[in-house]
């Protein structure tokens, strides 16, 4: 007779549960990273405000301390666009005024595109190619639209940053997206609106000064003005046309 001892044992309720659980953990440490960061009071320093009365302390700090303090950057960009913190802008303003605009342009191409990768891996691994397979119809076609042409779709939506950053890294997520494709959109589209961003955190300290001496803080509206935000639309309308060729082609084809 076969010995019972040597028999697979099928698994336990536990462990078969433990396994769909286990997709989920990532996301939780990104929502309870991001409850805390909030707990701690850390958007009080990264806004506009703060950067105005320590600009100093910080250049100082940074001019002393260049490698570290590139590495420091780096390293909490990451972190803040990993737990989705709304502040994508503010710091991408802080390294061109800390770096100057082409290596802060630079760092933060990094640790955005880092950072984002990060978010959109944790969400991939908790939701999976969840649009794919619960959704019909229309619905279904653009998700296969997008999935096929990622590259092109994610490019044009980073380069007009119409949706929160943090949003546009979930939803390709959902989209089922491989992860080389987006982390090659998202490096090379953010590029000009990066270094566009990071050009006006190198001339800030003016507009710093400006709102100091008239009482209020200073606002991103009082860096970004219409023309830049007409600018960067333009190029998304112009980097799209491919896109659209190429799909009002293969109809033309497919009738």
């Amino acid at each position: 007779m076969p010995d019972d001892h040597n028999q697979p044992r099928p698994p336990t309720g536990n462990t078969a549960s433990a396994k769909p659980l286990s997709r989920f953990a990532p996301v939780g440490i990104i929502l309870l990273g991001l409850a805390l960061g909030y707990a701690l009071g850390l958007q009080n320093y990264l806004n506009l405000g703060f950067l105005a009365e320590q600009r100093q302390v910080l250049r100082a700090y940074v001019d002393a301390n260049t490698a570290w303090s590139a590495l420091i950057f780096v390293s909490v960009y990451i972190v803040a666009v990993a737990f989705s913190f709304p502040v994508a802008s503010i710091l991408t303003i802080f390294g061109g005024f800390l770096f100057g605009w082409l290596a802060g342009g630079a760092l933060v191409a990094v640790g955005a595109t880092a950072g984002a990768s990060i978010l959109f891996l944790a969400t991939r691994s908790a939701f999976g190619s969840f649009l794919q397979h619960r959704v019909d119809g229309v619905v279904r076609k653009l998700a296969d639209g997008f999935r096929e042409n990622a590259f092109g779709y994610l490019f044009v939506i980073r380069l007009a940053p119409v949706f929160p950053f943090f949003v546009v890294n979930i939803a390709a997520a959902l989209f089922d997206i491989s992860l080389g494709r987006f982390v090659a959109a998202t490096f090379f589209g953010i590029l000009p609106g990066t270094f566009a961003y990071a050009y006006l955190g190198q001339g800030v300290d003016s507009v710093l000064v400006a709102a100091q001496e008239a009482g209020r803080e200073a606002r991103i509206s009082d860096l970004v003005t219409r023309d830049i935000t007409l600018a960067f639309f333009a190029l998304a309308v112009v980097a799209l046309i491919p896109t659209v060729v190429r799909q009002i082609r293969r109809r033309r084809i497919g009738s």
